[in-house]
């Protein structure tokens, strides 16, 4: 009896107050569509970034002459530092052909010799793949015995560290802004709903009903708001993902398309920023006395 009672009262509170709880429901679908979709740039702005780091890789040249029996000795010496992944070594001769295929010049046609050093390509871990790690790892490798030289990208690094950490400072104040407003006009709609039911609620006190059995039908509230406003951008989302990746070319479809996952996670969303309305306003508005 008591459930079925806290759901009846839960599910009146939508007769009590129409437009103020189509309008937090409109809130909170339109809240999750924008988090939704700046979800999806941030997924993708994400991959960009890391796409740029991956090109990033350092390379170290070797001290000349050198024995060709060191060549091992200087790849185990660069193994042993932290945040390398892997090494590639590039011969004499093999910087040649690069020079070649890069700038359409023989490097013996111009020169009697090649000037070109033996050189190590060295790729780094994932982690290590930022300006502050980078240089670190920089600063090892030209310390090694045999190494004359290392270079990398290193400006290029520092951009992008400086744009991601903006990008992400951004991502977090919107996500944040938006969760707020629609917290907050959950709760504006259920502190309504306690005013409309100051008298019943009063009584109820008076009758030594429970502060959990007073709040529930209030917490159900919002929880029928979270919910509507859940599917309603769940399922919004997914017919403008769905119709958008029809528009695009196959090659482009994967960048708006997402896991299914995802929408169950707007939905998901949808409810607990419904919860969280009505839990901050029950324990704001239900005190002692309702006026």
């Amino acid at each position: 009896m008591k459930l079925y009672y806290v759901f009846k009262e839960g599910i009146s509170g939508f007769k009590r107050t129409r437009l103020s709880m189509a309008i937090s429901v409109f809130t909170i679908t339109i809240s999750l569509i924008l988090l939704g979709a700046f979800a999806i740039i941030y997924r993708n702005a994400s991959d960009i970034v890391q796409s740029f780091r991956n090109r990033v890789e350092m390379e170290a040249f070797l001290e000349e002459p050198i024995d060709e029996q060191t060549y091992p000795v200087i790849e185990k010496r660069l193994l042993a530092i932290p945040g390398i992944q892997s090494v590639t070594f590039i011969s004499k001769d093999e910087a040649a052909k690069i020079f070649k295929e890069e700038f359409g010049e023989d490097i013996h046609s111009v020169l009697d010799f090649n000037p070109l050093p033996a050189s190590f390509k060295i790729h780094l871990v994932d982690s290590y793949k930022n300006s502050d790690s980078a240089r670190v790892v920089y600063q090892q490798i030209k310390s090694t015995a045999g190494v004359d030289d290392v270079i990398y990208r290193k400006t290029l690094l520092e951009l992008i560290d400086r744009r991601s950490r903006t990008f992400v400072l951004i991502s977090l104040a919107l996500g944040i802004g938006l969760t707020i407003v629609a917290i907050i006009l959950v709760a504006n709609t259920i502190r309504l709903a306690i005013y409309a039911k100051r008298k019943i609620v009063t009584t109820m006190k008076l009758v030594g009903a429970t502060r959990a059995f007073i709040r529930m039908p209030f917490i159900i509230e919002g929880i029928i708001q979270g919910f509507l406003g859940g599917l309603f951008a769940a399922g919004i989302l997914y017919g403008v993902i769905h119709y958008a990746a029809q528009l695009l070319g196959s090659e482009l479809r994967e960048i708006v398309l997402v896991q299914p996952w995802f929408y169950g996670a707007v939905f998901a969303a949808g409810i607990v920023l419904g919860m969280l309305g009505s839990l901050f306003s029950i324990r704001k508005f239900i005190g002692e006395n309702v006026g």
